[in-house]
């Protein structure tokens, strides 16, 4: 990974460093010509000059005396040449003139005999116009830079100094830019990788170590955690929200352990006792007239097997993540008294009295009829389980902050400050026994579930005596 990477990135830096460069050399190239162009400008401008003030010599400039002026002019010509390898030519309004037609074809054949006379005709017209040109013409598949100046005496244009100069000459200076640009661009190209390897050692040493921390964990290997201190701020959060999940993945990890230890054990507890009682009455350990007593244990078990393995299966509906609501409007006091008929044995067995406050009475809410009544069964049943005869049950309906609450409460044995924030773990039961007739421990886990598909809560109430559980349901609209 960290070679692709690499590779990538020094891809995509060569080609911006290429394109840059690229940009760069056009715009130093075009520079480059303007300078120069401007220097031949400045040029032909001072050699205009010196031929406007030898015209204001006795012999005139183009006259046969040898004079400074005019040697000064020829030496200024023959520099410009020297230098740009420009044909020259100085023109007056009668037509004399001054070129370096013999020189040029000496040295560049080629050039001389490429120079367009009706071209320079043209050029030579627009200066002694009075104009100033600076243009490109092509002719015989060559190219020239010309630059043409006027040379002027009390605002009179008298004549004019006419440069033409082969574009190879000025834009090979312009190549010569191409080593220094292509030295600079390597040199970027060679401190980035540089950086780049620096950083990406440093960025990838922390994804290393979270890559072989993900295979662990892969493996079952939830306890693994990453330290990566000099990381980025970037990997660092990305470390950060591993460890969280490796903390939750570790978690679940023990409640599932710990979920099929506990059903192993509440599994085994009723098959062991039917086995036992089943083999002793096989081997004649159990006496004959014994059977009906211990027949009844059996069925007992039997019951409290068939229950647990029930509510598992309900519990695991619940959980599935296509296990959907059947949503209506009912009322819910009605729903509590059928609850409470249901049970009229058991309440009259042991002499408990019950006493329904419901404000307002009827309180129509919107949730799943059925799921509802399994909670209010539920917790009506442990009510009944952990209070002592002769006890009371309440049931409470009151409508608080836009949501109906209902509140199951006994005056029964209550629950321990150390079990409270436990009551709701799967096969937790108040006594902390995990026993035959003690329960499943699931119950109050599968209210819980079905609240939590309801968007509502259900929690533990504050209660002086005994224990109390309250729900919310939302209101009919």
């Amino acid at each position: 990974m960290y070679t692709r990477i690499m590779a990538v990135v020094l891809t995509v830096i060569l080609l911006l460093t290429t394109v840059l460069s690229g940009i760069g050399l056009v715009a130093l190239r075009n520079q480059q010509i303007t300078a120069i162009k401007e220097e031949l400008r400045e040029e032909a401008r001072e050699i205009a000059y010196l031929a406007a003030q030898s015209r204001s010599t006795s012999y005139g400039f183009f006259g046969t005396s040898s004079s400074d002026m005019q040697k000064y002019i020829q030496w200024k010509a023959n520099a410009v040449y020297d230098e740009y390898g420009a044909y020259i030519l100085v023109v007056d309004r009668s037509g004399r003139m001054m070129d370096n037609m013999n020189a040029a074809y000496a040295d560049n054949p080629d050039f001389a005999q490429t120079l367009n006379g009706r071209d320079i005709m043209e050029a030579l017209a627009r200066v002694l116009s009075g104009q100033e040109i600076d243009v490109q013409l092509d002719g015989s598949g060559n190219t020239y830079f010309t630059i043409g100046v006027p040379f002027v005496q009390s605002s009179m244009v008298l004549g004019a100094v006419f440069i033409q100069t082969p574009a190879q000459v000025i834009e090979g200076g312009a190549g010569a830019l191409i080593s220094p640009v292509v030295g600079i661009a390597v040199l970027a190209i060679i401190l980035s990788g540089a950086v780049l390897l620096v950083y990406l050692r440093r960025m990838l040493r922390p994804l290393n170590s979270l890559t072989v921390a993900a295979r662990a964990m892969a493996e079952g290997d939830f306890a693994v955690r990453v330290d990566t201190p000099n990381a980025t701020p970037e990997v660092a959060e990305l470390s950060v929200a591993f460890n969280s999940m490796a903390d939750q993945l570790s978690a679940v990890e023990n409640s599932r352990r710990e979920f099929v230890a506990n059903v192993s054990h509440e599994l085994r507890s009723p098959i062991t006792a039917i086995s036992g009682y089943v083999e002793g009455m096989v081997d004649g350990v159990i006496p004959v007239e014994d059977y009906g007593r211990y027949l009844s244990i059996v069925s007992d078990e039997t019951k409290r097997l068939s229950k647990l393995i029930g509510e598992l299966l309900a519990l695991s509906r619940l959980e599935r993540d296509d296990a959907a609501l059947d949503m209506t409007d009912f009322d819910i006091c009605d729903m509590l008294e059928r609850v409470f008929l249901r049970r009229t044995g058991d309440l009259e067995s042991r002499h408990m009295d019950v006493d329904c406050d419901f404000q307002p009475e009827p309180c129509y809410v919107h949730a799943d009829a059925a799921r509802i009544e399994q909670v209010a069964v539920n917790l009506v049943d442990n009510a009944i389980k952990f209070t002592p005869d002769g006890g009371e049950i309440r049931l409470m309906v009151r409508v608080q902050d836009g949501v109906c609450v209902v509140t199951v409460k006994d005056n029964g044995v209550g629950i321990l400050p150390e079990d409270r924030p436990r009551v709701f773990e799967r096969f937790f039961t108040a006594d902390r026994a995990h026993t035959s007739g003690k329960g499943t421990g699931l119950g109050l886990s599968i209210c819980q579930r079905i609240m939590e598909m309801h968007g509502q809560r259900i929690w533990l109430a504050e209660a002086d005596d005994g224990a109390a559980f309250s729900f919310t349901l939302a209101l009919k609209e």
